[in-house]
């Protein structure tokens, strides 16, 4: 069994220095521990909750809200993931495939498979509105990478992919953005937004939709990504026509926050996040997020903040 680890939420008062240490110690038990992944098991009965996590990067969700999205998988929701950029940070293809594998990692230990290669349990292309997209399942999740180019945290695009950006989409600075890998071609924010809402759908049955993205709000959620904001501010498009309720998380601002999950609650989200980082270890020592921003990133396994985006009835 993993050890306990007794904490109060929120902490006790202790100085930045000592949460950080306590956390990184947090951290080691998880990694050195080999029944992490077996105590996130699980059993489905799918429902008609439908949850939609919609994200620009592959760790986003991890970071951001791994605890209460793993709590709907475990609920039995019906879970589906879209990650609109390929998450390149200007690089070559060998990273930015890493990190899809990486999150698939993730989802088996959220949806509690004890896979432990990592190969995906089944990916292949679908068509989307003319558009060639990624799909993988895993248990009864699906993933959906559209691996359109990272845009820089400015929001002002990379060299690699000719400068190409969401937020320069969005502004009608470009005309149409590409895939990396040339898979695909979106002719205008119209068209992105049109894909994803169909993505949404697809295998919708009825019942509930919750859409988990990063929040679009400058004053809820400063100084973020431009690509977490423009992702936010696509969700916001994406319901405009249709009455899903949406959550929104904060993003960087995150590590800024008075710590707020519960001993299991960090737990479980570092186990989520971890794997990850070890999928990018694997491959290559020096792609580690944990080891180039360990601060951060152990802060943000003790906080998850959302607020529920106020409900639009459409008749």
């Amino acid at each position: 069994m993993v050890p306990a680890l007794r904490f109060r939420t929120p902490m006790p008062d202790f100085n930045r220095k000592r949460r950080l240490a306590f956390t990184a110690a947090m951290l080691q038990v998880i990694v050195s521990s080999p029944t992490a992944r077996a105590e996130l098991s699980v059993r489905y009965t799918p429902n008609q909750k439908y949850d939609i996590v919609v994200v620009a990067h592959q760790d986003d969700w991890q970071l951001f809200m791994a605890d209460i999205v793993a709590k709907r998988i475990k609920e039995g929701d019906s879970t589906t993931f879209i990650y609109l950029t390929a998450g390149d940070d200007g690089r070559d293809s060998l990273y930015w495939q890493t990190r899809e594998l990486a999150a698939l990692q993730s989802t088996r230990v959220a949806v509690g498979t004890q896979q432990t290669n990592s190969a995906p349990t089944s990916c292949s292309r679908t068509q989307v509105r003319g558009h060639a997209i990624k799909q993988c399942l895993t248990a009864n999740v699906k993933s959906y990478f559209l691996r359109l180019p990272d845009g820089k945290r400015d929001g002002l695009g990379f060299a690699r992919q000719n400068y190409q950006s969401l937020r320069k989409l969005r502004g009608r600075k470009i005309a149409a953005i590409a895939a990396v890998d040339g898979s695909a071609s979106y002719s205008g924010w119209e068209d992105l937004t049109a894909t994803v809402r169909e993505l949404i759908e697809r295998g919708f049955t009825g019942g509930e939709i919750t859409i988990h993205t990063t929040d679009p709000s400058i004053a809820a959620n400063p100084h973020d990504h431009f690509d977490h904001r423009m992702t936010g501010l696509l969700v916001v498009d994406v319901r405009k026509t249709r009455s899903w309720n949406a959550r929104y998380y904060v993003g960087y601002a995150l590590a800024t926050r008075a710590p707020n999950r519960s001993a299991d609650q960090a737990r479980e989200k570092t186990a989520i996040f971890l794997a990850y980082d070890r999928e990018m270890m694997h491959v290559n020592k020096r792609w580690s997020a944990y080891g180039e921003h360990p601060a951060f990133y152990s802060e943000c396994m003790l906080r998850t903040y959302v607020r529920n985006a106020p409900v639009r009835r459409v008749r």
